[in-house]
C-alpha cells in the first residue's frame, strides 16, 4: 500500500502501482473473498466437505493447451518415426555395412543346384503356356550388333550401383525430408528379395539346360562382370528371382519422377527401368517373370515406408530442421521460414538521444 514505482519517460518522472503490490493484490482479495464467503449448504463447522485439492505448482497433467505431452517409449517412437537430417558420416557407413551384408547374405544362401535348374524349366514352359516366352529372340537379336550387346553388358555390370548411389546423394543434398523414407523404400526392399533367393532358388536363362540362350558375357568377354567368367564364384549364380536390377531401377525411376523438377529428368527416370528390363532380358540374365518379382518386393518396400512414416515418402515434406533449428540445403544451412501463425517480431526502438547528448 502506498509502495509506487517511477518509470523514467521522455525525460519525465510519473508514479504507478508498483509491481510487487499489483502481484499481491489479486491474492489478497482472493483471500479477503475466501474468509468472508458463507458456508456452503451441508457443510459442518463452516467447511465443505467437497472442497478439490488446489494444484501445486510443480504437479503436472501431461497436458498443455490441449496438447497431449508424449514421454517415456512413445515419445522415442514418435521420434524415431519423425524425419530428421540425415548425417553424412552415418548414411555412408549404414549403406556400406547394409551392402556387405546384402552381399554377404545373398552369395551364403545354398545355391541347389538342382532346384534353381527345375525352376527355370517351369518359368520357362509358364512363359510359353502364356505366348510371351520371347527372352530368347530378344537374345539373339541383340547379340548380333556386338557394339550394342557389350554396352549392355556393361551396363548390367555397373549402373544398378552408379544410378543408386547417384540417387542417394542426390536426396540427401536436395530432399533431405524424404531421404530416410525413401532410403527405407529400398532397404526394405533388399530385405524381402534376400527372403526370395532362398525360398525360390532359380537359374538364369544363359544357365539352362538345353536352351538356345548365349551368354554374351562370357561370348564377349566383358570385364569385371560377376555374372559368368573368371568372376561367377564370388557371386551365388542362381540368385536370379526377383531382379534386384529391376527392383533398385525402378526405385530410381519412381523417385526421380516423383521429386525431379524438370521434365526431362522425369522422363529419363521413366526410361531407365525400362531399359534396364530390355538389357537384363538381351544379356539372358533374368526372365521377364524375374522383373515382376522385383517390382512385387519394391512394393512391399513402399509399404513398409507407408507403415513407418505415415505416409509415401514423396508426400513428406522436403526440408526438415536440424538440432539448431536451421533447415538442410544440402551440405549448408539456412533458415527455416517462420510459420504463419507466429508473427514477426517488432524491431526494437532505440529511444533517439536529446541534442544535448543525454
Amino acid at each position: 500500500m502506498g509502495e509506487t514505482q517511477v518509470s523514467a519517460q521522455e525525460g519525465r518522472s510519473t508514479a504507478g502501482p508498483s509491481p510487487i503490490a499489483s502481484e499481491a493484490a489479486p491474492e489478497a482479495a482472493a483471500a479477503s473473498a475466501t474468509a468472508t464467503a458463507p458456508p456452503a449448504s451441508g457443510t459442518t463447522g463452516g467447511t465443505s466437505g467437497a472442497t478439490p485439492p488446489r494444484r501445486t505448482s510443480g504437479e503436472t497433467s501431461g497436458k498443455t493447451s490441449g496438447i497431449t505431452v508424449k514421454t517415456g517409449w512413445p515419445a522415442r517412437l514418435l521420434a524415431l518415426r519423425t524425419p530428421r537430417s540425415p548425417r553424412l558420416w552415418f548414411e555412408i557407413l549404414l549403406i556400406a555395412v547394409s551392402y556387405w551384408l546384402y552381399s554377404l547374405v545373398r552369395n551364403a544362401v545354398p545355391e541347389q543346384k538342382a532346384a534353381a535348374l527345375k525352376n527355370a524349366d517351369w518359368i520357362w514352359s509358364a512363359e510359353k503356356s502364356l505366348g510371351l516366352a520371347f527372352e530368347e529372340t530378344v537374345n539373339h537379336a541383340v547379340n548380333s550388333v556386338t557394339w550394342l550387346i557389350v554396352s549392355m553388358n556393361y551396363y548390367y555390370a555397373t549402373l544398378h550401383f552408379v544410378v543408386t548411389i547417384g540417387v542417394l546423394v542426390w536426396l540427401f543434398r536436395r530432399h533431405p525430408g524424404r531421404y530416410a523414407a525413401t532410403r527405407l523404400v529400398l532397404f526394405a526392399t533388399t530385405a524381402v528379395a534376400l527372403l526370395g533367393y532362398y525360398l525360390y532358388p532359380l537359374a538364369p536363362p544363359r544357365l539352362m539346360n538345353g536352351a538356345n540362350f548365349i551368354d554374351t558375357v562370357l561370348l564377349h568377354e566383358t570385364w569385371g562382370s560377376m555374372a559368368s567368367g573368371n568372376f561367377k564364384n564370388m557371386s551365388n549364380q542362381y540368385a536370379a528371382m526377383p531382379s534386384m536390377h529391376i527392383g533398385w531401377s525402378l526405385w530410381c525411376g519412381l523417385t526421380i519422377f516423383a521429386l525431379a523438377s524438370a521434365p526431362w529428368a522425369r522422363i529419363l527416370g521413366l526410361l531407365y527401368p525400362t531399359l534396364t528390363l530390355v538389357v537384363i532380358v538381351a544379356t539372358a540374365n533374368h526372365f521377364w517373370l524375374d522383373a515382376v518379382g522385383g517390382m512385387v518386393c519394391l512394393a512391399f518396400g513402399y509399404g513398409v515406408s507407408r507403415v513407418w512414416y505415415g505416409s509415401l515418402p514423396h508426400r513428406l515434406p522436403k526440408w526438415v530442421p536440424d538440432r539448431r533449428g536451421r533447415r538442410l540445403t544440402g551440405l549448408r544451412a539456412a533458415r527455416l521460414p517462420r510459420p504463419a501463425s507466429e508473427p514477426e517480431p517488432k524491431p526494437e526502438r532505440r529511444p533517439e538521444s536529446s541534442p544535448s547528448g543525454v
